[in-house]
């Protein structure tokens, strides 16, 4: 669970890094930022800070900010049927725009060969590819994926369809991926 006080410091770093990278964002879009923990309590190391501008059932429009070194764990956006419906996993295009980014995926790759630091989380895939500011990487639904900031934290814009966070599936089964506050 996150505590208050590292809810709070989650939201002054983004307010801070968003600043020093020329991001403006309203008074109203700063009282949205969330700060996911992903449920260890250890939201520094696995975490992940994200502000939405737009979540619609065609289209989502985020910013994720992360602290050095910090990893969101390996996840993929499954195929649903939400009310009867079915609905494909997440398309979504991640865009580095600040930092270096490690995105992990299935393929060619093994763990002694990364750049990141091996999370305190279950990670199975290792196919490395490296974002740097500018770069950017598609990923499709039903991939396995992770990810982890250099040592001077990133900035991602990601670009998807309908997200869906509460339906994605994470390698590690102690992790939840909706954010509770004390």
């Amino acid at each position: 669970m996150l505590t208050k006080k590292q809810y709070e410091d989650g939201v002054k770093y983004v307010i801070n890094e968003f600043e020093n990278a020329g991001i403006v964002i309203t008074d109203d879009e700063k009282q949205k930022i969330e700060v996911a923990d992903f449920g260890l309590g250890i939201v520094e190391k696995v975490g992940l800070q994200i502000i939405t501008y737009v979540n619609t059932e065609k289209c989502c429009a985020k910013e994720m900010v992360l602290r050095p070194f910090q990893t969101c764990p390996e996840h993929l956006h499954p195929d649903i049927i939400e009310n009867g419906v079915s609905y494909s996993g997440k398309e979504e295009t991640f865009r580095c725009r600040k930092g270096v980014v490690y995105l992990y995926v299935s393929g060619d790759g093994c763990i002694e060969d990364i750049k990141a630091v091996i999370p305190e989380t279950k990670v199975t895939v290792f196919h490395e590819i490296v974002l740097n500011a500018g770069d950017q990487y598609t990923l499709y639904p039903n991939t396995k994926h992770w990810f982890q900031a250099g040592k001077d934290g990133a900035i991602i814009s990601e670009f998807s369809t309908k997200s869906r966070d509460e339906s994605d599936v994470f390698e590690d089964e102690r992790i939840s991926r909706i954010p509770e506050v004390e």
